[in-house]
């Protein structure tokens, strides 16, 4: 089994990472963690390569996710509230995945044959506005063939209270493991 991790944090001991690190504990086989602040990744440009051709002209980083994403059997998006939003970091990188929509919108071809379970963690210190960063989560992983997206973990009120001492965030973020490694006590 084959997990792929998209981290929008740029603290790698904050609060989005102690919820990531309770969910790799527990998480079976082996896991990629790309870390949207330390990546070697483009935005995408709006070139229409992908108009007519498959995957990305970009030659960079993304290439080695591309394949990633085509074998893993799971994807994480964790990440930070800002501005109730993904982190902008984050959003970047994933506009790269604008080829998967044009495979299917402009050359008709399913881009990814290999169904996937998705997962979303958010972390937020502020208002708790989570419904736009879920949303738009949801999307990317619907572009990568994530079809079985478990409920959204959340950790509020970060600015007081730590992740790691959020029993509740703590636990789905186990259970969301075991969801992932097809556990009938996950989520």
């Amino acid at each position: 089994m084959k997990t792929l991790i998209f981290s929008g944090t740029p603290r790698k001991n904050g609060d989005t990472m102690a919820l990531v690190n309770e969910f790799t504990n527990h998480l079976e086989g082996e896991y990629k963690i790309i870390y949207a602040y330390d990546c070697n990744i483009q935005p995408c440009i709006d070139c229409r390569y992908c108009w007519k051709n498959d995957g990305c002209c970009l030659n960079d980083e993304m290439q080695e996710v591309y394949k990633y994403i085509q074998e893993c059997d799971n994807i994480l998006i964790a990440s930070p509230l800002y501005f109730s939003q993904l982190t902008g970091q984050l959003l970047a990188i994933t506009s790269r995945l604008q080829t998967y929509f044009c495979a299917r919108y402009f050359r008709k071809v399913k881009p990814i044959q290999k169904e996937k379970k998705g997962g979303v963690i958010i972390v937020g210190g502020g208002d708790g506005c989570i419904e736009d960063a879920y949303a738009t989560a949801c999307t990317l992983l619907h572009h990568m063939n994530s079809r079985d997206i478990a409920p959204v973990i959340y950790s509020h009120d970060t600015n007081s209270i730590p992740a790691k001492d959020d029993t509740k965030a703590m636990e789905s973020s186990r259970n969301l493991a075991l969801f992932f490694n097809n556990k009938e006590n996950g989520i």
